[in-house]
């Protein structure tokens, strides 16, 4: 691979830790909000919807792990 299209997929992944980096935020703050839910409404909707988002987003930032690890050793290869 050469030196420019090293450089553009380092780009990327700088790109993408700063995503992930935004995307944790919002995942604490997601968590911070679901934890604060009244104990007697734990199991409801609310919370359930909560609950949902803290886990699509930890899969999402899971994915972007991958995706910089794909790309960094893509740069190394």
């Amino acid at each position: 691979m050469n030196r420019e299209r090293r450089k553009n997929l380092q780009s990327i992944a700088d790109q993408l830790e700063e995503l992930k980096s935004s995307l944790e935020d919002l995942q604490s703050e997601e968590e911070d909000y679901r934890d604060n839910i009244p104990e007697n409404l734990q199991g409801s909707e609310r919370y359930e919807r909560a609950d949902e988002a803290v886990g699509n987003m930890e899969e999402a930032v899971s994915q972007i792990e991958d995706a910089i690890s794909s790309i960094e050793a893509a740069i190394e290869g």
